[in-house]
């Protein structure tokens, strides 16, 4: 699939089949992720890969119980490395570029999950305290976005998009 192919194709699924992910298409993903372009090339980002159905449904409750979350093969749970942006560029870092050294991250693994035929949802509404109990998130990270992937068990109608002219504002 070209690039623009999988743009336009990804889309947020909340119904997965109860069918494994062969690990070539999650180490592609993976791989995928680990090309993410990052704030001095820290990476300062961690991914938590949850499979363990009770730990996904522990994740669904904190979640504001999105059931559909437990459903999904895997979690990946996406984590900001504050100390790691921190110890390089200070407050900006811990607060902000490792936030989105996370969702960069994030995002490519949505689209490289679609590029491979598989489906997600990212979630930002989350206890951040209950992520971090759950799965073993220290202190120096922060849960910034939790990603459930697996195939699709619908096919969501698309939402509408805003036009261009309120998108982009030329100056």
């Amino acid at each position: 699939m070209n690039f623009f192919d999988v743009v336009n194709n990804r889309q947020s699924v909340r119904a997965y089949q109860p069918k494994v992910i062969e690990e070539h298409k999650l180490q592609s993903v993976l791989d995928a992720v680990a090309q993410a372009p990052t704030a001095g090339d820290l990476q300062a980002f961690q991914i938590y890969l949850v499979r363990e159905p009770k730990l996904k449904q522990a994740l669904a409750k904190s979640a504001l119980d999105q059931a559909f979350i437990a459903h999904a093969p895997l979690v990946l749970v996406f984590c900001a490395h504050k100390a790691r942006s921190g110890a390089h560029y200070g407050a900006r870092g811990e607060m902000l570029y490792s936030v989105q050294d996370a969702t960069i991250a994030a995002a490519y693994a949505q689209l490289a999950a679609t590029a491979v035929g598989l489906a997600t949802c990212w979630i930002g509404a989350f206890s951040e305290e209950q992520v971090s109990q759950i799965v073993g998130v220290p202190p120096e990270q922060r849960p910034v976005a939790l990603l459930p992937i697996g195939y699709a068990a619908e096919l969501p109608r698309r939402a509408p998009r805003r036009p261009m002219s309120e998108l982009v504002l030329e100056k």
